[in-house]
This record gives C-alpha cells, structure tokens and sequence, in this order.
C-alpha cells in the first residue's frame, strides 16, 4: 500500500505542502486526506492520525511520522533513490542546516504574510523584522546556488528537500509583492512553474473554505480563488 499524507487547506497551509511538494517531486505514491481548519471537528478529525493533533502526518507501513522536518527525514530514509537530499555531504550539511532555520525561524514573515494562495497584495513596507527575514532568505539562496546550483535550476541543482521547505515562503514573496533580486526570482519561477505545484495550487483556488486567522486585514489587487459552496 502507498503511504497516506495527512494535510489541511491547500490554499493555507504552508506546512502541508513541504511534504505533499516533496513526495510528488520525488515520484513517490501517496494517498491525500485533507482536513479543512477552522471547523469545528477539526482537532478531532487530525487526531484520528496524529496525537499531536497537527498536519502534517505521513503515515506509512503502520509508522505515523507528523511534522514536516521528520517527514522529509523519514522520506530520505525510506526512499533512499529517490534523491531527497544533495548527494554531495557538504551539500547535504547545507541543505539540511538551511531547511531547519527554515523551519524554525523567519516569524516576522510568517506572521505578517500568511500564506495564502487565494489573493495577490500591492507591495509594500511590511517592517524591519519581515524585512530582514526576506534579506537572510535571499542571502540563503544565493549562497546555495552558487555553491551547488549549477546542475539545474533549484538550489542544488536538482528539486531536493531544501526546496520544498522554502516553497511556502516563495509563495509569500510572490503573493504580497517583495521586489527581490534577478536570482531569486528566476529561482522563485522554477520552483512556481513546477507542475506539481500548478496542480497543488488548481485546487487550492478551488476549495471553498475561508480561515479568518490567514487572512490580512488589507484589500487584496486580486482575488484568484473559484469559490463553491462548503
């Protein structure tokens, strides 16, 4: 049996799609259950596969494994061939070091900016924190690219984890407007134009759900989403 990835929204949950971006990119099978946020089973319903009562989960051959970071490092483990990681070990260090200050920092751009694939907003000045966040996140960029990027388009070369943890936050960059640098757009392109992330996207815009709680209190220069009845 494939494994099941456990997600939440597709037009909100930046956590879901490291994982669900990943698997796809590796060609890895899955199943997808996806639990809607903001109703009111929906600890409830995620708690059926996790204890933790967050998404994601992968659960695989009887192991349950939540967080995105344990994810992708169960993936590597599991899929050995399937290139999760750099194969370098210096590209793999840095790959792995600059996944974990993915997910552990920036909270000034994930709080400013949530995700949310639904809207585009006017650039604007969002702050010094958000402001440093975006320079560190570009000066991750470029270092890795020009160490390791010179086989294809991603940042090390070939789509591998640290990609797919960045992806959320090349969707903010891109949805709330930040003038960024040639490289990091032409990085931000590749990974945006990766037909894995134009199918997660096609039904993000479909789902009908609203999370008051990843909506920012600005009028929006458009609004993408086809929405349909709950």
């Amino acid at each position: 049996m494939p494994p099941t990835l456990v997600i939440a929204n597709k037009l909100y949950s930046s956590w879901s799609l490291r994982p669900w971006l990943l698997l796809r990119e590796a060609q890895i099978p899955f199943e997808e259950i996806l639990v809607p946020l903001g109703r009111d089973d929906t600890r409830e319903r995620i708690q059926l596969h996790s204890p933790a009562g967050k998404v994601p989960v992968l659960i695989d051959d009887g192991v349950t494994i939540w967080d995105s970071l344990a994810i992708v490092e169960y993936a590597a483990e599991r899929w050995p061939e399937a290139g999760i990681w750099p194969g370098a070990r210096e590209g793999r260090a840095l790959a792995r070091s600059i996944s974990a200050e993915m997910h552990s920092g920036f909270s000034g751009l994930r709080r400013a900016c949530p995700m949310n694939l639904g809207k585009r907003f006017a650039g604007r000045d969002r702050g010094e924190q958000v402001a440093n966040d975006v320079r560190r996140i570009e000066a991750i960029w470029a270092d890795a690219r020009a160490r390791f990027g010179q086989g294809g388009p991603f940042l090390f070369g070939a789509f591998c984890a640290a990609d797919a943890m960045y992806a959320p936050v090349i969707t903010r960059l891109d949805t709330y407007g930040f003038a960024v640098s040639s490289g990091s757009r032409a990085y931000m392109d590749a990974v945006l134009g990766l037909p894995s992330y134009k199918e997660w996207l096609a039904e993000a815009l479909k789902e009908p759900w609203v999370v008051d709680v990843d909506e920012v209190d600005e009028p929006p220069a458009a609004d993408l989403r086809t929405r349909t009845s709950p």
